[in-house]
């Protein structure tokens, strides 16, 4: 749904009041998705490991030990720039430990209940059996 013309007015009002007040904070805010930062970065790593391991296997044939680390080093890099961007390029949340929020009786998304960690199930069957 478009803006009317006054609400286009008064965002552009708040806009320049932002410029003026903080430039560092509105030129960092225009830049645009961070998302999208992340994940040229993302495929930029990609492109280095596959670009790595070229160089890698081509020092592998052409019997050159400074070639081949020169290759590793190429991947390595590309790998640690694709694993560093990779939350931040797809948006994935990491769950904390099931137990943290109350054990068994908390509730993830949806209603569904979360499952306890492998220890703390293997723990409860032997206490049960113990007190049996």
């Amino acid at each position: 749904m478009p803006l009317s013309e006054h609400e286009q007015r008064l965002l552009e009002q708040i806009e320049r009041a932002l410029v003026d007040d903080d430039p560092k904070f509105a030129s960092s805010v225009r830049t645009g998705d961070r998302r999208l930062k992340a994940r040229r970065k993302l495929q930029l790593g990609a492109l280095l490991v596959l670009v790595g391991l070229a160089v890698l296997v081509g020092g592998a044939v052409a019997p050159s030990v400074p070639l081949g680390v020169l290759g590793f080093l190429v991947m390595f890099g590309g790998t640690a720039l694709g694993v560093l961007n990779y939350r931040s390029a797809t948006g994935v949340v990491e769950a904390g430990p099931a137990g943290a929020r109350g054990g068994s009786t908390a509730r993830g998304r949806g209603g569904k209940p979360r499952r306890q960690p492998l220890k703390n199930r293997l723990e409860e069957r032997f206490r049960r059996r113990y007190d049996q």
